[in-house]
């Protein structure tokens, strides 16, 4: 019962990673998606039906002669359909399906047909080569026959046949090839997308903590949006075609089987579902290996991007046999579970070599009996063969490649987890109470009542009841010890994180902008650099000219005149050019209200105070984190924080560092 809940288990977290791009899952019932499966299907298998009526009319109407030798047997076959019910049957599913789809059209918007329609023809075209591979079958055997009857013109005959059916297969083999990729990467650049934009919606890349080895969080996420989204829908897509595939084949040659011997049949089906079995069982530990493997890579690449991003400071540090212990402990551990997954694939490897090898001479054991009793022709040695074979390989679909579907399943996991992370974080965004509130939006002010701040999952409570506000004729500075809360307050004013109690109410976006010490640098040009996060079209070069003069940074006009080139900026650039790119950021984008984290850490005190002098100019009200005593010169009010809870307000010409006023 376990192994059937952990399949029911995949196949809906499945269902909630595929459906989505194929039919939207807001307002759809369960049923439905299965339903319009099934409807493709039947459509498919009607259009198939009707295009083979319609290739035989053709044929018998402009090359009578080659439709005999080519297409020996079908034409009567065809009439045979359409004289009996199955015909009649068909044409009834056809109609059927093409209603669903009709019913259901008003959910297939936003271009949801596309990918319907490629799938459609994926599967009219597995449906043709399984038409062709069943045909094989019975050339096969009377190439035997002729060979043993020595009938040289029938043997050329059946030859020609067989070339016929090589020169059909070869472009609709060539097609499928085509569509399956192509439709995977239609799925994968939409579901890319829509992970991508809800990453980055409601801070989700923010409250998701994929640096802490230790916790349950969703590790390493760019490796999610990435790899592991090419990876599931390309597998997806295969795995779905070869599925479909398996069971086309094996109703086609299982009633071959069946006409030549019913035993064989049986016996077939009694080894291919032990076997199946056997390997299943066997290889469970193969789809816990996967998955912790996956995530052992994408550590072991990331602490290597971590040497790569911070390779100056590491060469500063001489800090190079640390870092190398480190990417070493992330790299023996991805090579242990590594050496314990390749010993479970050679297990699994010899049990399906096994399963191979005995397959392989079944056949004969059934088939020799009734030969020898002159029950059947010779070519029904090869034709038993292909379909034994044919059949054992739809039906073994499981076994020859699980460890394929291991890793299929280990994806499933990590992404669908992932998916379902930031869903969760979307949908606690619009509950009320979220990021602070009950509060509010003020135009031109922050103003905390009654406050709280308790870092997320901490039970620690930094500040306790405080009540303040910053408007646009204030400027605070926060002092304090180390470690006692001074910046995970200005996470809290900036919306960053919630109050435990209390109300927040600050500018709109827009209106308060964050500066750290250590400024962000993007991937980008100058020019994006300096107007992030606004739209570079809004300022002319002349703009960005005039506002690098004011901020101290004329230079880096003369070095950089294309303010379009792009460069390495956190390598090119000195943390003190940062800090004063950073402060033409903030002119640029004009805010109300900005708040400073030690903004000014890396800069002479002339500069600082030029810095703080313009944001006077502006009237620009601002709140600080820092520890010069010459701050206390751009600030009327001083909040000091002990990291306990208890908390003073006073006057800044009053407030002396180190002491009391």
């Amino acid at each position: 019962m376990n192994a059937f809940k952990a399949l029911r288990t995949q196949l809906s977290k499945l269902q909630r990673l595929a459906q989505p791009y194929f039919l939207p899952v807001e307002d759809t019932q369960a049923w439905q998606f299965p339903l319009l499966v099934a409807a493709l299907v039947a459509v498919v298998v009607g259009i198939t039906l009707l295009l083979l009526t319609g290739v035989v009319a053709l044929s018998r109407l402009l090359i009578p002669e080659l439709s005999g030798r080519f297409l020996p047997g079908v034409p009567e076959q065809v009439a045979a359909i359409w004289r009996g019910p199955w015909g009649a049957g068909v044409m009834v599913v056809l109609a059927a399906g093409l209603a669903t789809f009709a019913a259901l059209r008003a959910k297939l918007r936003q271009g949801r047909w596309v990918p319907w329609t490629i799938l459609g023809v994926i599967v009219l075209l597995i449906l043709v080569i399984n038409g062709i591979n069943v045909g094989i079958s019975f050339i096969a055997r009377n190439v035997d026959n002729a060979l043993v009857a020595f009938d040289q013109d029938g043997f050329w005959k059946i030859v020609g046949i067989y070339a016929f059916c090589l020169v059909l297969a070869l472009p609709i083999r060539a097609l499928q090839s085509y569509l399956i990729p192509k439709l995977g990467l239609l799925w994968r650049e939409w579901l890319s997308g829509r992970l991508l934009g809800r990453y980055l919606s409601n801070r989700a890349y923010y409250e998701l903590n994929p640096n802490d080895e230790t916790s349950e969080e969703i590790d390493n996420p760019d490796q999610r949006i990435s790899q592991d989204t090419a990876s599931f829908t390309n597998t997806s897509l295969s795995v779905t075609v070869e599925v479909l595939s398996a069971l086309l084949t094996f109703f086609s040659f299982i009633i071959v089987l069946w006409s030549i011997s019913d035993r064989l049949a049986l016996l077939l089906l009694a080894y291919s579902v032990g076997g199946t079995a056997l390997i299943v069982f066997a290889s469970r530990k193969l789809v816990k290996l996967n998955y912790q493997q996956l995530k052992l890579e994408a550590d072991f690449r990331y602490g290597l991007v971590h040497i790569r991003d911070n390779a100056e400071s590491i060469a500063f540090y001489r800090g190079e046999q640390q870092e190398s212990r480190e990417a070493v402990r992330r790299l023996d551990g991805a090579i242990q579970n590594y050496n314990r997954l390749i010993i479970w694939e050679a297990l699994i490897s010899v049990i399906q070599r096994s399963y191979d090898y005995f397959s392989r001479f079944l056949p004969w054991l059934v088939i020799a009996p009734i030969y020898f009793a002159r029950e059947v022709d010779f070519g029904v040695f090869g034709q038993a063969s292909i379909a034994f074979s044919q059949v054992l390989f739809s039906v073994s679909y499981i076994v020859n490649n699980i460890d394929r579907l291991a890793a299929f399943s280990a994806a499933i996991s990590r992404l669908e987890g992932f998916q379902g992370k930031v869903d969760e974080i979307s949908a606690s965004s619009r509950l009320p109470g979220r990021n602070g509130a009950p509060g509010g939006l003020r135009p031109d002010s922050i103003q905390l009542s009654h406050v709280d701040l308790v870092p997320p999952r901490t039970d620690r409570t930094l500040i306790h009841d405080l009540s303040l506000e910053v408007d646009r004729q204030q400027r605070l500075l926060v002092v304090g010890p180390s470690g006692c809360g001074k910046t995970s307050f200005l996470r809290l004013v900036s919306g960053l994180w919630p109050p435990a109690a209390g109300q927040v109410e600050r500018p709109s976006e827009g209106e308060l902008l964050f500066i750290p010490q250590k400024p962000y640098m993007l991937l980008g040009s100058l020019r994006e650099q300096l107007c992030y996060p606004l739209q570079p079209e809004r300022f002319s070069d002349e703009q960005l000219r005039h506002v690098l003069r004011e901020v101290r940074l004329p230079d880096l006009a003369h070095r950089y005149p294309d303010f379009d080139i792009k460069q390495d900026w956190p390598r090119v650039l000195s943390l003190g050019e940062q800090q004063r790119l950073a402060f033409a950021r903030l002119l640029l984008n004009a805010p109300r209200i900005v708040v400073l984290d030690e903004a000014t850490s890396a800069l002479d005190v002339d500069t600082e105070r030029h810095l703080y002098q313009l944001l006077l100019e502006r009237d620009i009200a601002f709140v600080s984190v820092g520890h010069r005593p010459t701050l206390t010169a751009f600030h009327d009010t001083v909040l000091e924080l002990d990291g306990t809870g208890a908390w003073r307000l006073m006057p800044a010409a009053s407030y002396v560092f180190g002491g009391h006023a």
